[in-house]
């Protein structure tokens, strides 16, 4: 476990009004536009266990009514704890059924899509936004994305989503209204596959 410093508390976004904004509607777009790789920047400045892209955005949609989840590596790291909960006010929660907000790292272990928040048919917006820390989001197998969003189809590159976050997304699909939406984060760009957006191998 890494020992706190002044790491935990300093590094954040130096126009907050400004910088959220920013990281806001970059998301919103990654999002509408699936496929779409967007640079969130070099906004805030977070322990190094904590990717720049899922910094920024838990920077600027965590608030102390947005639980957030992080695997147990990252739940390891004291710095990034303290991190989070000063620059976000954000309670962090080990079950994944309560967080709004979940990061997982490189090579972590993923739990189920369906054990995390999955919204209900009068609120599907109640649901988990997964935030998932890849190696890359263009040097992998080529992937074909269609859907809401996508004008015929659109194609990413991530490096390395496992066999089974595939079959968890075709359960995702089915879900609809309710599901998981999923940030592939990597440096300081994120790629958005919203619970809609459905993929298949190149």
């Amino acid at each position: 476990m890494s020992t706190p410093d002044n790491t935990g508390i300093d590094g954040g976004f130096t126009d907050p009004v400004f910088d959220s904004q920013a990281i806001f509607t970059a998301v919103m777009r990654a999002l509408s536009r699936p496929g779409t790789l967007v640079d969130l920047g070099a906004r805030v400045k977070a322990p190094n266990a904590l990717a720049p892209a899922a910094a920024c955005i838990l920077a600027a949609l965590a608030d102390y009514d947005t639980p957030v989840w992080l695997d147990e590596s990252l739940r390891r790291e004291a710095d990034v704890v303290q991190w989070i909960g000063f620059q976000t006010g954000a309670v962090q929660v080990k079950a994944p059924a309560q967080a709004r907000f979940a990061v997982c790292s490189p090579g972590a272990d993923l739990p189920n899509l369906s054990e995390f928040a999955l919204g209900t048919a009068d609120y599907p917006d109640r649901s988990t936004t997964l935030i998932m820390v890849l190696d890359s989001l263009t040097a992998g197998a080529p992937l074909t994305l269609t859907g809401p969003g996508i004008e015929t189809t659109a194609t990413i590159r991530p490096k390395a989503l496992t066999p089974t976050f595939f079959a968890d997304w075709a359960i995702n699909n089915a879900l609809f209204p309710r599901g998981v939406d999923v940030l592939l984060v990597c440096g300081s760009e994120a790629i958005g596959l919203p619970r809609t957006t459905r993929i298949r191998s190149a």
